[in-house]
């Protein structure tokens, strides 16, 4: 663990950790329900209830992603924004996602509406989480993202064009998934938690696979396993023989 770093509190729960962060590790990280955790859980020998695996979800989702977004590496300086349209209690809402050049996920924020008070909320929210300012701002030409640049970050090139965000647009496709498997969200409060906890988690174990060689990726993977275990507190377990 990263000196200084601290994992969540497990105080109460009667279940190991080990447990907890696996279960959490399904739901976030594939298109599952939490029956469908607990039928997969059944199937080890572990007795847990699907209506706890969704409370474990929603106290150590969060926790869990953001310990993740600590250790990954600091963000390229071209952000890539780009928004979709989500369903949320059967009413159209929008959500905003912002990539870094390499495809990292900086930050989502689910909002009612598309315009520029929505888009300047976005880019307030990424100098907050990133500390930083970017170098170049690529959208669609949505106007919004126009007015919201020059208002929040000026001293950032911005390039408007179609097809220059691909990259962004292309993350999407996770959450469409996620979408489809949860017959859409039940609350814009509950989209903006469940998709926070998600980008944060679900992006770390998917490497872009294509680009490896089969020994490359499982190296890779081991070395993200083992900063899950850290980060969930898992790896600071005494182990008994």
């Amino acid at each position: 663990m990263v000196r200084g770093e601290r994992s969540p509190s497990y105080k109460g729960h009667r279940y190991p950790v080990e447990i907890i962060s696996h279960c959490v590790w399904l739901y976030f990280r594939f298109p599952l329900s939490f029956r469908e955790v607990e039928e997969l859980m059944l199937e080890r020998g572990v007795i847990v209830s699907h209506e706890t695996v969704r409370r474990w979800c929603a106290k150590f989702g969060q926790a869990y992603a953001n310990g993740l977004r600590r250790r990954r590496p600091r963000p390229g300086d071209k952000w890539l924004l780009d928004e979709l349209f989500i369903k949320s209690n059967g009413e159209q809402k929008y959500l905003w996602r912002a990539v870094d050049a390499d495809g990292n996920v900086l930050d989502i924020l689910v909002q009612n509406r598309r315009d520029t008070a929505a888009a300047r909320r976005l880019f307030r929210r990424l100098l907050k989480t990133t500390c930083s300012v970017p170098r170049a701002v690529v959208t669609d030409k949505l106007r919004s993202y126009g007015a919201a640049h020059r208002e929040v970050t000026p001293s950032a090139e911005h390039r408007s064009h179609k097809g220059l965000n691909n990259r962004a647009g292309n993350s999407h496709q996770p959450t469409r998934q996620r979408e489809r498997a949860m017959k859409g969200f039940r609350s814009i409060g509950g989209a903006q938690r469940f998709l926070s906890a998600f980008s944060g988690i679900s992006p770390r174990f998917r490497p872009r696979r294509h680009l490896m060689t089969a020994a490359h990726y499982r190296a890779e993977m081991t070395t993200r396993f083992t900063i899950w275990d850290q980060i969930t507190g898992a790896a600071s377990r005494p182990t008994t023989a």
